[in-house]
């Protein structure tokens, strides 16, 4: 039996994941603010981090336009217990990576791009 369009991204995200073991949670959000595929520990609430996702990346590129920055690559948060990275996928979805204090970024950064470019034909 084939696997739906969500299997299939929930797949390449736990590809991300186990590709790069700093990665420890993910998903793929409309720029709607709703889950289209995730693979999030018990403890994250899936309908927060897509609405927060969908508005941090709605802001950065509104600020990305008015300070003439071009268009935007990716929103980076970084807190004390660790990293928030937001990529677009294609103009319709927002990849959204968390990562460990520890994580070496421009990997992260790397592997999320090409999980970016996976996506964007499933989106």
């Amino acid at each position: 039996m084939a696997k739906t369009r969500n299997e299939l991204m929930a797949d390449r995200l736990r590809d991300l994941q186990t590709g790069n073991p700093d990665i420890e949670a993910s998903a793929v959000v409309s720029v709607d603010g709703l889950s289209i595929a995730s693979v999030l520990p018990a403890n994250v609430e899936e309908d927060r981090v897509s609405a927060m996702s969908a508005a941090m990346l709605s802001l950065g590129e509104r600020i990305a336009q008015e300070l003439a920055r071009g268009e935007v690559e990716q929103v980076y948060i970084r807190g004390q217990k660790g990293h928030v990275v937001l990529m677009s996928v294609g103009e319709d979805a927002v990849l959204t990576s968390m990562a460990r204090e520890s994580a070496k970024t421009g990997l992260v950064f790397l592997d999320m791009k090409r999980a970016a470019k996976d996506l964007e034909r499933l989106v």
